[in-house]
């Protein structure tokens, strides 16, 4: 038996979606079915400012020109993250500050923050971590302390929540993936979503190429034309079609990661202590169960593992490796080794096993065996 580690979870109504998409001849941006899964997005989220962009990326980089970043203008990120969180700041003009994470989730320091924090600061990116909220409370703390705009890099939070309250509709922006790895799937597709009307209005002009064209179109003004600097952050209808059809199975797709992540953390729990960190879910967090990541001892256990898990026919993988050490972070951040110690010993050490609702419960039988026979 082969076990993949991943597989996106399509179904016959996400075919008929695409198809009577494709055959009612407008697949242009904001058409009828992103204007429908725009919708179903504002409920889902309870927030009123929903855009949805051809990826988490452009999500991203549309918060950062809102923001209007100048030149010399810090933006706290984690240095555990994809890099499209820093790509973001960096062609948005400004200029990122790592800081380390939290050793439980995996997720931003607030500690840390309040370190790196200067006059420059101007935003902070704090990221979602396989549906693992950051710590948002004494993150917006210090954001209000210190006058800074809060950007949710929510890509794996579709689903979760943190207090009670969708995760990524915290903070004053939030930027959410649909890519094919994601619980909910378009292939490629995001969502930049937030709860200030300023922001809300920059957005939807730099996404329509600098121009006012929705204001037009929603009669407020009687021709749109150039008002700004902008770009072009959107999707074909298409991937509203298919997003409508994935938000259907919300429920059920948790649900059914929530019953293999359970089981792995029962089946493993004899296992757990130094040599396997089981993850850790906050009571205060709510999670979708994005990945399921595990520690092993040290780097080379992790590669070992990584190797004999091959063997078995089980497909494992590691994740990011600390920004601040690869070669645009050592050139434009100066990182060094030693300079976030969490993320990088958390790096060198996690492993993510299968996870996704098509897993069998005999493939994931075999995912444990193995387990266990590695470290036994």
């Amino acid at each position: 038996m082969n076990v993949p580690f991943h597989l996106p979870s399509y179904e016959a109504a996400d075919e008929e979606a695409l198809v009577q998409a494709l055959r009612s001849g407008k697949l242009v941006g904001d058409g009828p079915q992103t204007l429908r899964a725009t919708e179903k997005l504002r409920s889902l989220f309870g927030v009123e400012h929903v855009l949805l962009t051809p990826s988490c990326t452009s999500a991203l980089e549309l918060a950062m020109l809102v923001l209007d970043l100048r030149d010399g203008d810090e933006v706290i990120v984690p240095g555990f993250t994809f890099v499209s969180t820093t790509n973001a700041v960096l062609r948005g003009g400004g200029r990122v500050v790592f800081a380390d994470i939290l050793p439980s989730t995996y997720t931003i320091d607030p500690a840390d923050i309040r370190k790196k924090i200067t006059s420059r600061t101007r935003a902070v990116i704090p990221v979602v971590y396989a549906g693992i909220s950051p710590e948002m409370d004494e993150i917006l703390t210090l954001a209000r302390q210190h006058g800074l705009v809060v950007v949710e890099d929510a890509a794996q939070a579709v689903g979760a929540s943190y207090r009670g309250r969708p995760q990524g509709t915290l903070g004053d922006m939030g930027c959410f993936s649909f890519h094919e790895t994601k619980n909910i799937s378009t292939g490629e597709g995001g969502a930049f979503v937030t709860t200030n009307a300023s922001f809300a209005l920059r957005a939807e002009i730099i996404r329509e190429k600098g121009t006012n064209r929705k204001q037009f179109m929603l009669g407020m003004v009687d021709k749109y034309t150039w008002v700004d600097v902008g770009s072009s952050y959107l999707p074909p209808d298409s991937m509203g079609a298919l997003l409508m059809s994935q938000l259907g199975r919300l429920t059920a797709v948790t649900q059914r990661r929530r019953e293999i992540h359970d089981r792995y953390c029962r089946e493993l729990a004899p296992l757990a202590g130094d040599a396997l960190v089981l993850p850790v879910i906050p009571d205060h967090t709510s999670s979708n169960y994005h990945l399921f990541p595990v520690l092993l001892r040290d780097e080379a256990t992790r590669n070992a593992a990584i190797a004999f898990f091959r063997t078995r026919g089980v497909g494992t993988a590691f994740h990011y490796l600390p920004l601040h050490l690869s070669p645009m972070g050592q050139e434009l951040m100066h990182g060094r080794p030693g300079d976030l110690p969490v993320t990088e010993s958390v790096a060198g050490r996690l492993l993510r096993l299968p996870i996704y609702p098509g897993l069998t419960a005999e493939a994931q039988s075999l995912v444990i065996r193995t387990m266990q026979e590695f470290l036994t």
